[in-house]
């Protein structure tokens, strides 16, 4: 490593892990985060610990599980004490600049009330320093910039229908109203690079997020039909819709909650049709592709300005989609889709080129491997391990054999679908998932029948109720409730104050 000593850290949002392994891999060109993969380290059996972006967010940059920090929702507080990567990287003296957004709820105990700040659930974590705002319900930058170029729109909303084009009927692939070049995709990266271009003799820290390929689904051309539905395999699913809900009465509403229509906006109901669910995917294929394009421009910046051999690079994303898969859209679900998500890490200096690693690795690894890299010992709050010995090549012998995750479908002013439909009240509306190699348990916090998930013809199918499986439904119920035990908040657990002092001992 030279003098600089640089982290570039990229959230894609909603990006699911078969776009670079798996499915979909083979139907989308993803060329510069594909050549990333081949100068890094893939992890490829990575999950999220929290859905959806709010909570998902607070698990990756607090390095907790969601039953610690407890943002369980978007538009749920985080408490503004909870150390996160930017307070600890401040620590070793970086500056972490914030391109884009972090989904974080205040704590409403550190405003005055009627704060704007309290009015949005997309405020930055602290500890960044915003430099370009970019969240999905606001983007004032990029509105204005926008504006000034000449387009016409009569709110936000609009610049998220696709466009139809004159005499002719609407269409999910219609473009967006705003060019490629004007998109909020490359708004996003043209502002990364015009800031980031006078910093390139001295380290820096920077969190990049992009929107896409998050709904609603509509891109700029040419990306709105590069991908042609006709060449994409179906999605994952049972015959029915109403086959999928009689799997388990959790599926009920989450059938009901995202629809197709859900997907796209302006366009009013949609045909539940494979013609409807292969037009949603292809352009949702397009929107990754188009992020790709302006991943390689970053990337290519740091080759160009000399700093790629310097620059710690980790892209990865929030949590999955659903995308038709199991008949589901969206993230407010239980299957891997849902949750399974691409991470690469490029360590300056690392031996390991090209290398995928099929180990458990979850999202609330990220920020202790960011730190330890910086030369910062995460604090005991973080639940998540650092992946330096991965990514050597050195698998610690006490690494974990299953990953954890948890779904909060409550709401604490309305009732959800969820508690409508299944009668839970706002506590006992969460789940929890435990993954091994071949099963996956969900437990429920309300009385609801767990399942017991195991592929079978390629589809994970509920064998919770079959005798043959109540050993493992036993033992995995026992995993998981150690789990819970063993990951409980432990920020200050490990401290003690005795005669000579404050004393802690470290958690790893």
């Amino acid at each position: 490593m030279g003098a600089r000593q640089n982290i570039l850290f990229i959230v894609i949002d909603q990006l699911r892990a078969d776009c670079l392994i798996g499915d979909l891999a083979a139907h989308v060109s993803l060329p510069n985060m594909r050549a990333l993969m081949d100068d890094a380290v893939t992890f490829t059996r990575h999950f999220s610990v929290a859905n959806p972006c709010g909570p998902s967010r607070a698990s990756i940059l607090t390095g907790q599980y969601a039953m610690n920090h407890r943002s369980v929702r978007n538009g749920t507080p985080l408490r503004h004490d909870t150390p996160n990567l930017a307070t600890e990287l401040r620590r070793t003296g970086h500056l972490p600049l914030l391109f884009g957004y972090t989904d974080t709820s205040p704590d409403p105990r550190n405003y005055p009330s009627g704060d704007p700040a309290l009015t949005s659930y997309e405020m930055p974590m602290p500890g960044f320093d915003e430099v370009v705002e970019m969240r999905l319900e606001r983007s004032m930058p990029w509105r204005g910039y926008l504006r000034g170029k000449g387009y016409d729109f009569a709110s936000y909303a609009d610049l998220y229908v696709p466009n139809a084009q004159p005499g002719c009927a609407p269409r999910i692939d219609d473009p967006a109203i705003y060019t490629a070049a004007d998109s909020d995709t490359a708004f996003l990266t043209d502002s990364f690079l015009g800031h980031m271009a006078d910093r390139t003799h001295e380290g820096w820290c920077a969190h990049l997020t992009y929107i896409r390929p998050h709904p609603p689904l509509v891109a700029p051309a040419p990306y709105n039909r590069l991908v042609d539905p006709a060449t994409l395999p179906l999605p994952r699913r049972l015959a029915t819709p109403e086959d999928e809900m009689a799997q388990h009465p959790f599926f009920i509403p989450s059938l009901a909650a995202a629809t197709p229509a859900s997907m796209v906006h302006g366009l009013g109901e949609l045909p539940t049709t494979d013609a409807t669910v292969q037009a949603l995917r292809a352009v949702y294929l397009g929107l990754a592709t188009e992020v790709d394009h302006h991943v390689g421009r970053v990337v290519d910046w740091l080759k160009s300005s000399d700093q790629y051999d310097d620059t710690l690079i980790v892209l990865t994303a929030d949590h999955g989609e659903m995308l038709g898969d199991r008949h589901a859209w969206g993230k407010m679900n239980v299957h891997d889709a849902a949750f399974h998500t691409p991470l690469i890490v490029r360590a300056p200096g690392n031996a390991q080129r090209g290398v995928q690693i099929n180990q458990w690795t979850e999202s609330i690894d990220i920020a202790p491997t960011i730190l330890e890299w910086a030369g910062a010992v995460p604090p005991n709050s973080m639940d998540g391990r650092s992946l330096l010995p991965l990514l050597r090549g050195e698998v610690p012998a006490d690494w974990r054999t299953h990953s954890f995750s948890e779904l909060d479908f409550g709401n604490p002013l309305a009732p959800s679908p969820w508690q409508v439909a299944l009668g839970t009240d706002i506590c006992a509306s969460n789940l929890a998932i435990l993954r091994e190699v071949g099963l996956t348990l969900v437990e429920f916090a309300a009385d609801l029948p767990p399942m017991l998930l195991k592929m079978q013809d390629g589809l994970a199918t509920d064998v919770a109720g079959r005798p043959e499986f109540a050993a493992d439904l036993a033992r995995m119920a026992r995993v998981m409730l150690r789990h819970r035990m063993r990951h409980m908040d432990q920020t200050l657990a490990l401290d003690a104050i005795t005669a000579s002092g404050a004393q802690r001992t470290h958690r790893h």
